[in-house]
């Protein structure tokens, strides 16, 4: 049974000013969102993903394609008319406004009788679990704390589609990976469409069912994070989503040549001439020196449960390892090594 389309964006175009000033922010993208899906735009700054998440919020128009929303065209339908609620980086509570005013006020100015409008606060509060913070004010509030705020006024109307805007980059750390968590449960608890922006690859590879990968107002790939990860479609996709290796080669037969003068077994899909290899640092296996590509380790960085050995190979060019520390302690400046990759961890992918 196929998932009912949430959201459905087809052939968006958006061009910002005309003649030689003209921008092209978005290209001819289309996307399918699932009914229930937490699903995430990613890409670096300037890459359509705002831009996209802008027009299906009814802040921009598009300048061709057309959005529909669980069937319906909304393309040209005011923001305060779409089923969809969005949570912004700033979070742009009331100050002199209550924890619970905040939440109720969306729904106060739509009209809804007071009663109904508490129940709606109670039950969003409980679930971003702040109920023992309705009478406080914004400012007494931590930062993570002020997000679930803005958060429960976002779900309180219960909308059909929830997007949110890069809403965890001014968070530290600790509390951005705690974020994380809480938007993947509430998600999961409230069965509500999200579409997420973020440039950040962790965040999208830990909350979301699927990605859509973006740059220069291009869609790139669109894929659960274990395929954008582990099946990049192009170097771009494969730099972007964590570190790689990349290595340049020739496909001779059923190996691929590379500037070391070694021969790599790799899965080919009909690729043929120049390629490029993607190989994840993961996947480098080190041996003492023996069978495989000869390398000496030029540099050693311990990062606690891994670490890192950067590998100069013989033709000068350089390859990272990342190696589980129990298992790294043999390895030393200026030693050599052997370098083995299993073939179905390389990724060939067009030069």
């Amino acid at each position: 049974m196929n998932t009912p389309i949430a959201v459905d964006a087809r052939n968006i175009g958006k061009i910002y000013a005309t003649g030689k000033d003209a921008v092209t922010a978005l290209g001819d993208v289309s996307i399918s969102i699932e009914k229930g899906e937490f699903f995430t735009l990613l890409g670096p700054s300037g890459c359509g993903k705002t831009t996209l998440l802008r027009c299906i919020a009814g802040f921009e128009t598009p300048t061709s394609g057309s959005i529909h929303l669980s069937g319906r065209d909304i393309t040209y339908i005011p923001p305060n008319q779409r089923p969809v609620n969005t949570v912004f980086q700033s979070y742009a509570l009331f100050p002199h406004l209550s924890v619970a005013q905040n939440v109720g006020f969306g729904l106060k100015m739509l009209g809804k009788p007071a009663g109904d409008v508490a129940k709606a606060v109670a039950r969003v509060l409980a679930l971003v679990k702040l109920e023992d913070f309705a009478d406080r004010l914004p400012q007494q509030l931590s930062g993570g704390q002020q997000q679930r705020v803005a958060l429960a006024r976002a779900l309180a109307p219960e909308p059909e589609v929830l997007l949110l805007d890069e809403p965890l980059s001014a968070l530290d750390l600790k509390l951005r990976k705690e974020m994380q968590s809480e938007l993947k449960r509430l998600q999961t608890e409230t069965g509500i469409t999200f579409v997420f922006v973020t440039h950040d690859q962790e965040e999208a590879l830990t909350m979301s069912n699927r990605i859509g990968v973006m740059s220069q107002g291009e869609l790139l790939q669109v894929g659960t994070p274990h395929d954008i990860y582990e099946h990049p479609v192009n170097r771009f996709v494969a730099d972007f989503i964590g570190e790689t290796n990349f290595l340049e080669g020739v496909v001779e037969g059923h190996q691929v040549r590379i500037g070391t003068g070694d021969a790599l077994d790799v899965v080919l899909d009909g690729q043929v001439g120049a390629v490029t290899l993607a190989i994840r640092p993961e996947q480098v296996s080190l041996t003492t020196a023996g069978a495989g590509i000869a390398a000496q380790i030029a540099e050693t960085t311990y990062l606690g449960t891994d670490t890192h050995y950067d590998l100069k190979l013989g033709d000068g060019s350089h390859i990272i390892a990342r190696v589980q520390s129990k298992s790294a302690g043999t390895f030393n400046v200026g030693d050599t090594v052997s370098i083995a990759i299993d073939a179905k961890a390389v990724q060939v992918l067009k030069s």
